[in-house]
């Protein structure tokens, strides 16, 4: 996916603490299905100094993080509510960020070309990933065939570097305009940028959940998208569970309230749930607190 035109950049000294940022995610079965599948995870990223032996006195902790470097969401949906779906997600989601934990390494150094060097082993820890997702179905009968999808945002102020596989969504609300800054990787996307189908027949479509990519899949083809982080934007993270249901102007209208990322990650859940919630469904919603804007 090409990024768009370069934009302004806040200044790097403007970095958000840790308690300017709000971030809440949830995760629901959804109505129709047994299992969920999905899985999602939010966490900070921190230099660390893991003490084994010296003269430090005995109540000094034996491990020491430094502030808070840059923080990291995923979210991942086991395709198609088959076989090994649940095992999927979750591996894809422990592979995915032990790589980005290592790769954080770059952004530690001052070297030119440090950003491309972290971009270029993002994509890396998804090809790892997709090793990961298909040895394990290898290793298992029960879950042999297992695939997910894949969206992952690290923030690192005052960017954010986006790698995206399937048809899970990120999405950014900012000057009151929502973007999607993911594709979905489907057979009905493809079949709609083709000009084979127009956007109402593609979205009727039952191509519409059919991936074309995926983790563990036969066919991998990441997209990433790179981007200035500005502190009156706010991202969205969510699996199809919530786009089956809920349109793109009402997740604007969500998205652009005045309130927390708590309030509005339950608001639309309970939508899904009002429309009756076909499948599992999975949201992560991050915005600065209003105090720091």
């Amino acid at each position: 996916m090409a990024a768009s035109p370069p934009r302004p950049e806040p200044p790097a000294d403007d970095r958000p603490s840790g308690r300017d940022i709000d971030v809440f995610g949830v995760t629901h079965p959804g109505l129709k299905r047994d299992e969920n599948q999905d899985a999602y995870l939010i966490a900070s990223l921190h230099h660390a100094m893991v003490v084994h032996d010296g003269s430090l006195d005995d109540d000094e902790p034996a491990t020491m993080t430094s502030t808070r470097r840059g923080m990291l969401f995923l979210v991942a949906d086991g395709v198609g509510g088959g076989v090994g779906g649940r095992a999927a997600s979750t591996a894809a989601l422990r592979a995915a960020s032990r790589y980005v934990t290592e790769a954080m390494d770059y952004y530690a150094r001052s070297e030119p070309g440090t950003e491309k060097a972290f971009i270029d082993h993002m994509l890396m820890a998804v090809e790892r990933t997709h090793q990961d997702v298909l040895e394990a179905g290898e290793r298992d009968e029960g879950t042999r065939g297992m695939a997910s999808t894949l969206t992952m945002v690290t923030i690192v102020w005052p960017r954010a570097h986006l790698v995206h596989v399937g048809d899970s969504r990120c999405y950014r609300l900012r000057d009151g305009a929502l973007e999607c800054l993911t594709k979905d990787q489907t057979m009905a996307q493809l079949a709609l940028d083709s000009g084979d189908m127009s956007v109402e027949e593609a979205e009727q479509s039952r191509l519409r959940h059919v991936l074309w990519s995926a983790l563990g899949a036969q066919q991998l083809a990441p997209d990433s998208y790179h981007t200035d982080v500005r502190r009156a934007d706010r991202m969205l993270l969510c699996t199809d569970g919530l786009t089956k249901h809920v349109s793109d102007a009402e997740i604007a209208a969500w998205m652009a309230k005045p309130v927390d990322s708590k309030t509005i990650c339950r608001g639309l859940l309970d939508l899904v749930l009002e429309r009756g919630a076909s499948d599992n469904v999975t949201l992560i919603m991050g915005q600065m607190s209003p105090m720091a804007r």
